[in-house]
């Protein structure tokens, strides 16, 4: 099935354990801080289920499901796949980073190899692909938390100076085992419906107890989600704050205090080496970046955007100065987008029919996501000089009688009125300025691992026999003179 967006809301309605400012949520799509967002996700379910929007498609099993779930293997699965999770990206214009969508990539993989959990033990393989049919039957949101907490990073996680700071095995029993501890960083999960737990940083010998995955309902007895301060419960409006009070997807320290998981949910038990071949022995790693590249292709578009309309408001857009500026926005823009599409259609098709996109061209710009994405923000910014400061403080002294005519007066464009020139402004410093503008420049920077790591991707998945074949022939070409 595909679900709308009452579904969706409806099935947020249980009894989850959500603490923000010190008291527990007890409606998370009414509480202020959670309520654009749920809203946001509704609207998105609803999307796919409109089968005007081609977002579903037939399973093997004969049920229709979210595209998101399909497993690809072509290039024209690819596109289908690229063109349908656009269609999400541009309602959220980009700022949804874990939207339905993100998670669904890595169980379609999982299950797309489940010979890869298998070796742990067959159930496992089993666990995988009930598990898949069942997320996409019911068309769940599932997102995840698979990094553990910020203590020590210079020790292993059996080196803590406690047990089970990280999540890990506290004790197994015959239908299932205890977990206890804690993880990071819950992006989306108060508003999803199940969480998949795993470990994604390296494990060292010693961290069998901690080399987990599995998933739990968001509801379950033990978890807890202690959210991170809301960037919309406070904001007066939605034209003051238009991004802050529709796309804050919160973030969350997750804690599993004695969580039961049953071993039907069970992917990966009590082994290192498979805890990190799930996301690179399967495309997980591959289709869940896509989904991030496909949604970040669509956010720079859109600033891109903002830039050119703000210079297009304040009549500087003819000056050779400010074309550069938004000539190195297209640029950036355009290299993002191309290498988007030259790994969707260089793929590969792996020995179980798979297709992934290539990884050269994947990778080489999610390496370069630390330096892009902070090089926008400083162009917009520049662009935008004083003019986002020079806003009033609310709406509301644009509708006071007492002050309503200077602002009309003094903030306005000569191709724009007050209110267009107001709410463009009052955008832009959204995205550079608010503190929702600042979690996503930090969010950009290391949703993916800090900079060395997503590096490391690009070092890994270049390919450089081609470029070694091209300098050896050269040099073979010559010697020392006779």
């Amino acid at each position: 099935m595909v679900r709308t967006g009452a579904e969706y809301i409806a099935s947020l309605k249980d009894n989850r354990c959500i603490y923000i400012n010190g008291e527990r949520v007890s409606d998370i799509t009414t509480h202020p801080a959670f309520s654009g967002i749920v809203k946001t996700f509704a609207s998105l379910y609803d999307m796919a289920a409109d089968e005007a929007n081609g977002m579903t498609y037939l399973t093997e099993d004969g049920t229709k499901a979210n595209i998101a779930y399909k497993i690809p293997r072509s290039r024209e699965d690819l596109a289908e796949r690229r063109i349908a999770l656009t269609k999400w990206a541009e309602a959220t214009n980009g700022f949804a980073g874990r939207s339905p969508d993100h998670v669904a990539s890595f169980l379609a993989s999982f299950a797309g190899h489940p010979e890869v959990f298998e070796r742990g033990g067959e159930r496992f393989k089993q666990n995988v692909l009930d598990y898949y049919k069942m997320a996409r039957d019911q068309d769940l949101f599932v997102t995840y938390v698979i990094i553990p907490p910020q203590i020590d990073r210079s020790k292993a996680a059996h080196e803590q100076e406690e047990k089970f700071l990280p999540v890990g095995v506290y004790e197994e029993r015959a239908d299932g085992i205890v977990v206890r501890g804690s993880q990071m960083l819950g992006t989306s999960s108060a508003v999803s419906n199940h969480l998949f737990v795993s470990c994604i940083t390296p494990l060292r010998p010693g961290d069998e107890d901690y080399a987990l995955s599995f998933v739990v309902p968001i509801d379950a007895p033990g978890l807890k989600f202690y959210a991170r301060p809301s960037f919309a419960q406070d904001k007066p409006s939605t034209f003051d704050y238009p991004l802050s009070t529709r796309y804050d997807e919160s973030d969350a320290l997750v804690v599993f205090e004695d969580v039961f998981i049953p071993w039907e949910q069970i992917f990966v038990y009590k082994n290192i080496e498979l805890t990190r071949a799930q996301f690179h022995e399967t495309p997980a790693h591959i289709l869940g970046n896509t989904q991030a590249q496909i949604r970040f292709v669509t956010k720079l578009k859109f600033l891109l955007g903002v830039a050119r309309k703000m210079t297009e408001m304040n009549g500087t857009d003819k000056f050779p100065q400010v074309q550069e500026k938004l000539g190195e926005l297209a640029s950036i823009a355009a290299q993002v987008e191309g290498s988007l599409y030259a790994a969707e259609y260089n793929c590969l098709i792996d020995h179980k029919g798979i297709a992934k996109p290539h990884p050269r061209y994947l990778y080489g710009v999610v390496g370069m996501q630390d330096s892009i994405y902070p090089r926008i923000i400083s162009i917009i910014r520049e662009l935008a000089g004083g003019g986002v400061l020079q806003v009033p403080s609310s709406y509301k002294e644009m509708i006071n009688p007492e002050t309503k005519d200077d602002i009309r007066k003094y903030i306005r464009s000569s191709n724009a009125s007050t209110e267009e020139k107001v709410k463009l402004f009052k955008l832009a410093w959204d995205i550079v300025g608010s503190e929702f503008g600042g979690r996503h420049q930090q969010y950009e920077l290391f949703y993916n691992g800090a900079p060395f790591v997503v590096r490391g991707y690009a070092f890994r998945n270049y390919g450089y026999e081609e470029p070694l074949k091209l300098v050896n022939r050269f040099l073979d070409s010559y010697g020392l003179p006779e």
